[in-house]
């Protein structure tokens, strides 16, 4: 695993590729049960033997969701949130037996005070062939380095800071 990455070490420009993983029938189906996303274009052979694609293909959704845990550590990053996922495109369909991978660069960063920053990654989801089969833009909140949880030593709770204010003592 990687060491974990604060919104200082980000830069635009800056490439990733996640290892590949897989597509199984079984995904497919457990996707299909998670959601109830039932449509026979994913699950039934025989319907989907007939249209344009010959044979069922994974749900768009389940792509996204591999591309959210295929690049949740490449690159490893301390995100505090996901902001917004914009442009999302479904080029290619996703078949059993694929094996898909992420490419992840980053186009932007804007700070959001002294403890975070949104950062815009371009992802794009590869095939083995390294055909594009799905594409798009994410924002994240990444924390700073400077970023100190609420229970550090050195961050004063409210009623630190009232008791300082008020000069009382014992807080």
């Amino acid at each position: 695993m990687s060491e974990t990455l604060f919104l200082e070490d980000l830069h635009p420009g800056k490439v990733w590729k996640s290892p590949g993983r897989t597509v199984t029938e079984a995904d497919i189906v457990a996707f299909a049960g998670l959601t109830g996303d039932f449509d026979p274009l994913h699950i039934d052979h025989e319907y989907a033997a007939n249209t344009p694609y010959g044979r069922p293909i994974a749900h768009g959704l389940l792509g996204v969701s591999f591309m959210a845990g295929l690049s949740s550590n490449f690159p490893r990053v301390k995100t505090l949130a996901l902001v917004r996922i914009m442009d999302w495109q479904f080029v290619r369909p996703v078949f059993v037996g694929d094996t898909i991978h992420v490419e992840t660069e980053i186009e932007s960063i804007l700070p959001k005070g002294r403890r975070s920053g949104e950062v815009l990654w371009d992802r794009r989801v590869l095939n083995q062939r390294d055909e594009c089969v799905q594409l798009g833009k994410l924002v994240t909140l990444v924390s700073s380095q400077r970023f100190l949880p609420r229970n550090s030593p050195s961050v004063r709770t409210d009623d630190q800071l009232e008791a300082v204010a008020t000069g009382r003592t014992g807080v």
